[in-house]
């Protein structure tokens, strides 16, 4: 109210937290779920989904990531790729405006690699869910980004358009970092 900023309450934090997806390195999948429940137990416990419909969701959303015969396997018994999918599906199914990826693509072997940055892409040019990407996947960045930001020791040394960053980066850091790994 007086314009001061405070930290944010926890009522506040949890608002904010139930628009934010994420997807890790590691795809963090409840290894004693089956899919469908690793997919569905989140909308059902924090966001009061019905189990019906969000169980009809995860199969939309599996359907989606191509893995739609697998709601009954567990984790275990999923290709790394297959599982990072699964991680995917689940960070979607709870309708997030913002959606976080911390480096998705580095636990997978080279050849599943291009299947996740795909459906990444898809979801990119047909939702309007904000993508967040930390990656050392440069094409990928350059295709589907609005806004690159170049970090170096933490900080933002650079930002703007895709373009712009990779044809013409004005930091330093930024051109040592391109021409190493373009």
């Amino acid at each position: 109210p007086d314009g001061s900023l405070r930290p944010a309450t926890e009522k506040h934090l949890r608002e904010a937290r139930k628009k934010i997806g994420m997807v890790f390195q590691q795809f963090n999948l409840f290894p004693n779920m089956k899919v469908l429940q690793n997919i569905t137990e989140a909308p059902v416990s924090v966001l009061g989904m019905d189990r019906d419909e969000a169980e009809a969701r995860a199969r939309e959303l599996l359907d989606l990531v191509g893995l739609s015969g697998k709601t009954d396997a567990h984790p275990s018994q999923l290709s790394g790729g297959q599982q990072q999918r699964v991680a995917i599906a689940r960070a979607l199914a709870m309708r997030p405006e913002i959606l976080l990826l911390d480096e998705v693509t580095s636990a997978l072997d080279p050849e599943l690699v291009a299947g996740v940055l795909e459906l990444l892409s898809d979801i990119a040019r047909n939702t309007d869910i904000t993508m967040l990407c930390v990656t050392h996947e440069m094409n990928f960045a350059r295709d589907v980004s609005k806004t690159v930001l170049m970090f170096d020791a933490g900080r933002v040394v650079e930002s703007g358009p895709p373009e712009k960053i990779f044809t013409d980066p004005a930091h330093e850091r930024t051109r040592e970092f391109l021409a190493a790994v373009l």
